[in-house]
């Protein structure tokens, strides 16, 4: 793809990595972070392993356009423990298959299906975590900023800060 793009997530965690791995990691620690400020994770499953699959649940709040349980799944597709999962990334239904992104109104540019990129860094006993969807056209991009998922990343990571183990 010619002009990729990529949107990059970038957070300091005040714990080591072997901790912010297991909040990522870990269903019950999952749950505690998952969705921006004012949401919940109704359902969070993790086979994490090669070929594995997440199936992630998401709630609004109560009498908010957001409602509803929504879910996002993916693939697991490389595992280094404590430094790095590659894994793509889709909205879905309940059992983890894949749901067209149009079905949730988001423009017909968007990938059924990203390829996202988790690193675990130690940076003087914090851990710097990068979350990298890479290989996007301008128009992904553009939707994703409009979806506003910087801001519901950045919410989802100052909850998990908040969780730490």
């Amino acid at each position: 793809m010619e002009n990729t793009k990529e949107f990059v997530i970038t957070r300091i965690f005040d714990a080591p990595k072997e901790v912010v791995w297991k909040m990522w990691t870990v269903p019950e620690y999952v749950m505690k972070w998952w969705g921006p400020e004012g949401f919940t994770a109704p359902s969070i499953k993790i086979d994490l392993r090669v070929g594995g699959k997440y199936i992630f649940a998401m709630k609004g709040p109560a009498g908010s356009q957001w409602d509803n349980v929504m879910y996002s799944a993916g693939v697991y597709k490389e595992i280094i423990p404590f430094k790095k999962i590659v894994h793509t990334d889709y909205f879905s239904n309940e059992n983890g298959d894949i749901i067209p992104p149009t079905d949730f109104g988001v423009n017909s540019d968007f990938p059924t299906e990203n390829f996202v990129t988790v690193t675990f860094e130690e940076v003087d006993g914090k851990t710097k975590l990068n979350i990298t969807y890479s290989d996007l056209s301008e128009a992904v991009l553009e939707a994703m900023l409009k979806m506003q998922m910087k801001e519901g990343w950045e919410s989802s990571l100052e909850k998990l800060a908040k969780n730490l183990i």
